[in-house]
């Protein structure tokens, strides 16, 4: 039974979103030193239209040339987190790991606890097996965004099947069962994790 989600479901989800986050943008930029909202930061149309080309390098599998147009976009738009996100998603579609990680921390630092840029670096985390590493993303991210159904069902993932920690696991796929009733197959986990604990 594969527990894990795909990295193309999870691309596909935040391709979608981070393309809103970037053409939705209509402001100018901040002067605070909080972290940057980015519906509020005006992009330059070349940096916007360089970044719809790469999404769709990225959803025709063109991943080279998705990386060379998104670097050229993060070196002009270093205020959101979305090109970097994509960046790293494609860096791991390539096996540059390292790479990938550089990116996905550099979303987080655009915008710390972006759940997209936490849950692909915790999955990259859980691949490389740092374990601990990966809760410790999913948790902090969950404290600011505890409805993000991909960092519950990922954390439940990480505690059942890497970390055996039955109790966390079935804490999460349960949280995850109130916003999602019908998905059957985290029910029937729930029900194995049920039965393990006893």
């Amino acid at each position: 039974m594969n527990r894990i989600l795909t990295q193309t479901s999870l691309l596909r989800a935040s391709l979608c979103a981070l393309v809103l986050l970037l053409s939705a943008c209509v402001s100018g930029p901040q002067t605070s030193s909080r972290p940057v909202d980015p519906m509020s930061v005006k992009v330059a149309g070349g940096v916007n239209r360089d970044f719809l080309q790469a999404v769709e390098y990225m959803q025709g599998e063109r991943y080279p040339e998705a990386i060379e147009l998104l670097q050229s976009v993060v070196e002009r738009e270093q205020r959101l987190s979305a090109p970097y996100v994509n960046l790293g998603i494609a860096y791991v579609k390539t096996d540059d790991e390292q790479h990938a990680e550089e990116s996905f921390r550099q979303a987080l630092r655009a915008a710390p606890f972006d759940p997209v840029a936490s849950n692909e670096l915790a999955v990259l985390y859980r691949h490389q097996g740092r374990f601990e590493d990966a809760r410790s993303i999913y948790a902090e991210s969950l404290q600011l965004h505890p409805e993000n159904l991909p960092l519950i069902k990922n954390l439940g993932i990480l505690c059942d099947l890497y970390l055996q920690d039955v109790n966390c696991a079935l804490a999460q796929f349960e949280q995850y069962l109130n916003y999602q009733p019908d998905d059957a197959k985290v029910a029937i986990w729930v029900t194995d994790l049920k039965r393990r604990a006893n």
